[in-house]
């Protein structure tokens, strides 16, 4: 009995003897019969066949051995198991063949068993899916038939030729289908040529148009500059004249004549301030004008606005009204740039409101000074908030035409701002008014933050962690304190957030998504105006001496997730924070913690 055929175990089928040439032929042949009567497909019969050929031809040089065929009927899925044993071994050999290993790549599983005298090799190939299912009493009738049929009368060299034609065909299938991919390949990349050439001229095409239009917006900032200048002489000439006129220098005018020069007067000097934002535009985009920077009282600064343009609110209708800032607060710019950008905001809003008021606010965020001019005019639409700022634009508007302007004081403000490291910006809807948003960095003295230098104090504490269970927990740890808590759900939004809020503490999460902790902590330490602010690690990972050198020593402490709090930064905590009585229930005793 073949091993294995205990009870449960696989069912012989046919057993060949190799101790001949022609058994390795009639190994072959039966392997192939057997594979086809089971259902396999013509590719693993001839896989099946070259396996066993390899094995029984190894079997005879050794001195000869058995081929032997079983059906695994109770395993799932059903498989056909062979074996083919070695009589015995030349002295010394401690495998069959080095080369009979790979006939384990055509098979399922491939085994060898050797004891130093004879040899085992076991190979398996599951049953096809659609093959049919054998159960003991169909396996025995097979083991019966397989006994009383005869090798079919056919020479193995026919069968073999056979399938090496079947091979050969289907290479040359294969080289036929990798010669037209080739082919395919050598047209797209002939296209892709073609294409790249295209690009290529169309780039130099627009690297000369480039060149042309720094060109002509050059000749365009050299004309408005001498324009300008050749206009200044006359229009001052007028006004001068004007001005002698309406004095009665030279005499009496009567009514309708001091009218007419009134009119002249006006119109000059409404072309002046053309002739002046233009100036002042082609100076700013040759990058010719200079910044003076020096300190500047907003308190004074807003009030001598207010003065300059509440004249300007012709109705009763429109009431001008300027927030007071703290009396103490002072930043570094350029106080007449700032100016500027303010009287054409205040002049904008006024010539289009027509009830109601136009508010000038100022508030600190962060490293900013933000300065808004609201009023509840006509409103701008999504459309043409952009386009506002382009020069000589205009919206189309009724009170468009009762109200002149020349559409470039608020590209002129833009590029102010620009100029200061600021920007500005506007958000309205039609017939609700509009905001316009002035925002300037601030310069700090001896690294006082902007919050510190209008005498407040940091009332908040950051959180930085990209699970919202995380953040949760840490808002629990801190639910005594007095500060404001926090949070940013990533290591960018949270850089971000502690420029602008400047917290008195941060926790900080090493395993984010979109910007590592480590990575975060770099842009803190990097920024002068966050490198102060103290930096827990708040993570659940336990640090090894690589993480702990890039962490460098550049932050206060480790506060674990999911433990108590080591006493040393519960300690530091409170000291920071001015609150003895934080945390009490978190101190975790004796715990040595991660060098800080």
């Amino acid at each position: 009995m073949t091993p294995g055929a205990a009870k449960g175990g696989p069912i012989p089928l046919l057993t060949v003897r190799v101790r001949e040439e022609f058994d390795v032929v009639a190994a072959r042949q039966r392997a192939r019969q057997i594979a086809a009567t089971m259902g396999f497909p013509n590719h693993d019969q001839v896989r099946i066949a070259t396996a066993v050929s390899e094995l029984a031809r190894s079997a005879h040089r050794h001195g000869g051995g058995r081929v032997e065929f079983a059906l695994s009927a109770a395993a799932h899925p059903q498989s056909l198991n062979i074996a083919v044993a070695y009589d015995a071994m030349a002295a010394g050999e401690r495998s069959p063949d080095e080369g009979i290993a790979s006939s384990g790549r055509l098979m399922d599983s491939f085994a060898v068993e050797t004891n130093g005298k004879s040899s085992l090799v076991r190979m398996s190939r599951n049953l096809p899916n659609d093959a049919n299912r054998y159960d003991t009493f169909a396996a025995a009738a097979l083991a019966r038939r397989l006994a009383q049929d005869r090798l079919p009368d056919v020479k193995e060299t026919e069968i073999q030729d056979r399938e090496l034609l079947e091979t050969l065909e289907a290479l040359r299938q294969r080289e036929l289908e990798l010669a037209n991919r080739q082919q395919e390949t050598r047209r797209l990349n002939a296209e892709l040529e073609q294409t790249n050439q295209g690009v290529v001229a169309l780039y130099a095409e627009l690297d000369e148009k480039a060149a042309a239009l720094r060109v002509a917006d050059e000749l365009k900032g050299q004309f408005l500059r001498h324009v300008s200048h050749e206009f200044r002489t006359p229009l001052n000439s007028i006004l001068a004249l004007t001005q002698l006129l309406l004095r009665r220098a030279d005499g009496d005018l009567n009514s309708e004549q001091a009218r007419q020069v009134g009119y002249i007067r006006k119109a000059a000097q409404d072309l002046t301030e053309i002739v002046n934002d233009l100036l002042d535009l082609a100076r700013v985009e040759a990058g010719k004008t200079e910044v003076h920077r020096a300190r500047i009282q907003l308190a004074r600064l807003l009030r001598t606005v207010r003065g300059m343009m509440r004249p300007l609110a012709s109705s009763e209708a429109v009431t001008l009204t300027v927030e007071e800032p703290p009396e103490d607060f002072s930043f570094e710019s350029d106080e007449a740039k700032i100016a500027q950008i303010l009287r054409n905001l205040v002049s904008n809003a006024l010539k289009f409101t027509e009830r109601g008021e136009v508010r000038v606010s100022s508030r600190i965020s962060g490293a900013f000074l933000t300065i808004a001019v609201t009023d509840t005019g006509i409103g701008i639409a999504a459309e043409d908030q952009e386009r506002i700022f382009q020069e000589f634009a205009q919206v189309s508007n009724p009170i468009q035409g009762r109200v002149k302007g020349s559409g470039l004081g608020l590209p002129l403000s833009r590029k102010l701002a620009v100029l200061l490291g600021g920007e500005l910006g506007v958000s309205s809807k039609p017939g609700q008014g509009a905001t316009f948003t002035l925002q300037l960095p601030l310069t700090v003295d001896q690294g006082e933050t902007a919050a510190n230098a209008v005498g407040t104090e940091p009332d908040c504490i950051l959180i930085i962690d990209d699970e919202e269970t995380a953040r949760y927990i840490a808002r629990q740890l801190f639910r005594g304190t007095r500060r404001r808590l926090i949070e940013a759900s990533g290591g960018i939004e949270g850089a971000e957030r502690a420029r602008f809020e400047h917290p008195a503490l941060i926790l900080l999460d090493l395993a984010m998504p979109d910007r590592s902790g480590f990575d975060v902590l770099d842009d803190l330490r990097a920024d002068p105006a966050t490198s102060g602010i103290p930096v827990l690690i708040h993570t659940s990972r336990t640090l090894n001496r690589a993480d702990l050198d890039r962490l460098a020593n550049r932050h206060a402490g480790m506060l674990p997730k999911g433990g108590p709090c080591p006493v040393e930064t519960v300690e530091f905590i409170r000291n920071l924070l001015g609150e003895p009585n934080l945390l009490a229930d978190e101190i975790q005793p004796n715990r040595a913690v991660n060098p800080a």
